[in-house]
């Protein structure tokens, strides 16, 4: 199942393979602060695969907070969150905010609410090593 998106003013796109249709992939709405200020809609497949790319990076703003251990790309033009990926012990690993596709409403399930509070930040990275999928970001 592939899936294309990107930010509005289309500077950053973003391609999207999971093993699941749409209808079938958990998401995820974390109950961090940035997350619900963006109205998130996440998805990871472990089985996918995440390639992002942009016609100027410069316009990319690479945000990081609270443990430091993620960049969620967010337009600096248009605003938007498109994903956040992270380097693990795997590799680079990313979850994708379904809000950026354009088939964003096939993906129906009402999101989980995981509170990541108290995490520290060996257990995190070792989380998204196997909860996120595999990243390609192509400069």
């Amino acid at each position: 199942m592939e899936h294309v998106g990107g930010c509005h003013c289309g500077n950053i796109q973003a391609w999207l393979r999971l093993s699941k249709p749409p209808s079938d992939s958990p998401l995820r709405a974390c109950s961090c602060s940035f997350c619900r200020a963006h109205q998130t809609r996440t998805v990871a497949d472990p089985a996918g695969l995440f390639q992002v790319t942009a016609k100027d990076w410069r316009l990319v703003e690479p945000y990081r907070f609270g443990s430091g251990t993620a960049d969620y790309l967010i337009c600096r033009r248009c605003g938007v969150y498109v994903a956040a990926i992270c380097e693990t012990t795997v590799g680079v690993r990313a979850v994708v905010n379904v809000n950026c596709l354009t088939d964003r409403a096939r993906f129906t399930q009402v999101p989980s609410t995981p509170d990541y509070d108290g995490e520290t930040k060996e257990a995190r990275l070792a989380r998204r090593a196997v909860n996120w999928m595999p990243a390609l970001v192509k400069r």
